[in-house]
């Protein structure tokens, strides 16, 4: 059975996908933009980006009844791979209980409302 997340703490989804699905052991969110969802803004420079679109990804899974110790999984799509760095260093400060997850980080040539970054989980309950 398939259930769709869905917080009025992240922002709404900009097209017909949901802001996350729980089926069969997972709980999977859509990548998640830096969007402020009190604002509908992004905040400015990479690191501001990385912890609002984390913490987009934060309210998803409190939704959902879990942390962000479940996640298993990230996707870290960059519009700019010279961001890794100083990315990786607000990344790091979510992930301190229960490990790290794995994690794919990739330069794309464009993301929606060119962000600066988006990221996609995977977690389990």
């Amino acid at each position: 059975m398939k259930v769709v997340i869905q917080t009025d703490k992240a922002p709404a989804a900009i097209g017909p996908y949901a802001q996350g699905v729980q089926a069969g052991g997972l709980i999977i969110t859509s990548g998640q933009l830096p969007i402020d969802p009190a604002t509908g803004a992004f905040p400015e420079g990479i690191e501001a980006q990385t912890k609002q679109s984390l913490t987009n990804v934060k309210a998803i899974l409190a939704e959902a009844g879990v942390d962000m110790s479940h996640v298993i999984k990230t996707t870290v799509f960059l519009k700019d791979m010279n961001d890794f760095a100083a990315m990786n260093g607000v990344y790091a400060t979510f992930f301190g209980e229960g490990g790290f997850p794995a994690r794919s980080a990739v330069e794309v040539a464009r993301l929606p409302k060119d962000a600066l970054v988006e990221i996609e989980v995977i977690a389990v309950p």
